[in-house]
């Protein structure tokens, strides 16, 4: 097949001058773009790089494509920018990889994807959502639990999420708030912090599929032990020399097992599909607690999910492939 393969590159993408250092944390390297090309030629397809925005437009429409692998983030401050090229792509016919436009929607609003999984029976810290500046310094905070972690209500990619992120009071919170108000234009959410272990966790497949979807969490283990911890873009940045990852999570059986189902629970009640990640902090009482979904993970060789995929002893090729076959299997007829 002729697959094409839509992204946005860091370096097409024109931040403005008032942009936060972190404004484009969320677009690819060409690395990254190249990887997959070759990883999408090493399994007997012709890969067409499409690229994004109105390149992607003008050459999706140019290009016969029989299938698209979608890492494309979207355009501009939309909370539901990453649901840009799938839109497109439905439109006009065209199969592809991930989520539907309805899921990444979703998704990239914080508020709203709790809503719908506590609803589901999914274990949620509690949280106060801000949507005007101000807000937060005349908030009800009855019943909520101090210290607080404040961060962009519809960003992705760690964006706005510092070691400075935690508030004790709702003072603070306030304070936090107004920066992020300033810094990205964004409603800003507050989550009660979890003090426990970070796993994130990685799906690949799909519900219903005739294998199951693979289902691992990774714990992640600051080597600094003093003060809470807080997978924040910094740590992300300088993950070498700041963390360990342990895959498998070394976390008791049962706790393993919460998480998995809790994080399927996710996957099926919003409609992810191909791959995933999601995040959880496991309370001292073995609870997990969900944080976020992202339903269009990075994939690049530094990226949470690569890293797991390296301790299955997979290679970056064997990780695209996967996804590859299982968003395929999904559309009769392809192959």
């Amino acid at each position: 097949m002729k697959i094409g393969l839509a992204y946005d590159l860091k370096q097409s993408v024109i931040a403005g001058p008032d942009a936060p250092a972190d404004a484009l944390e969320e677009y690819d390297s060409a690395e990254t773009v190249s990887l997959i090309s070759a990883a999408i030629e090493g399994s007997g397809h012709t890969p067409i790089l499409l690229g994004g925005g109105k390149q992607f437009l003008l050459s999706v429409l140019r290009e016969p494509i029989d299938f698209v692998f979608n890492i494309a983030e979207g355009r501009g401050a939309y909370r539901s920018r990453e649901a840009q090229v799938p839109s497109v792509l439905e439109m006009l016919g065209i199969p592809y990889t991930g989520a539907d436009p309805q899921t990444l929607s979703i998704a990239l609003d914080k508020p709203l994807t709790k809503q719908i999984v506590q609803a589901a029976g999914v274990t949620t810290p509690g949280w106060r959502f801000f949507d005007a500046p101000g807000q937060a310094r005349s908030a009800d905070w009855h019943g909520f639990r101090f210290p607080a972690f404040v961060k962009p209500a519809f960003e992705g990619s760690s964006k706005g999420i510092r070691l400075t992120s935690l508030a004790t009071n709702p003072a603070e919170v306030a304070d936090h708030a107004e920066a992020l108000f300033k810094n990205y234009g964004s409603p800003v959410i507050a989550e009660e912090f979890i003090d426990g272990d970070e796993v994130t966790c990685g799906i690949i497949g799909n519900i219903g599929a005739a294998a199951p979807p693979l289902v691992m969490p990774m714990r992640i283990v600051p080597r600094q032990k003093a003060g809470p911890f807080i997978y924040s873009l910094e740590v992300k940045r300088d993950y070498k020399n700041l963390v360990d990852y342990e895959y498998p999570a070394r976390l008791p059986a049962e706790v393993i097992d919460r998480i998995k189902s809790q994080a399927l629970a996710v996957f099926g009640t919003l409609g992810c599909r191909d791959f995933t990640r999601m995040d959880f902090r496991v309370a001292a009482d073995g609870t997990p607690y969900f944080l976020e979904v992202n339903p269009l993970p990075g994939l690049s060789l530094d990226s949470d999910l690569f890293i797991i995929a390296t301790a299955m002893g997979w290679s970056h090729a064997m990780m695209i492939r996967s996804i590859l076959t299982a968003a395929i299997s999904r559309y009769p007829g392809l192959r």
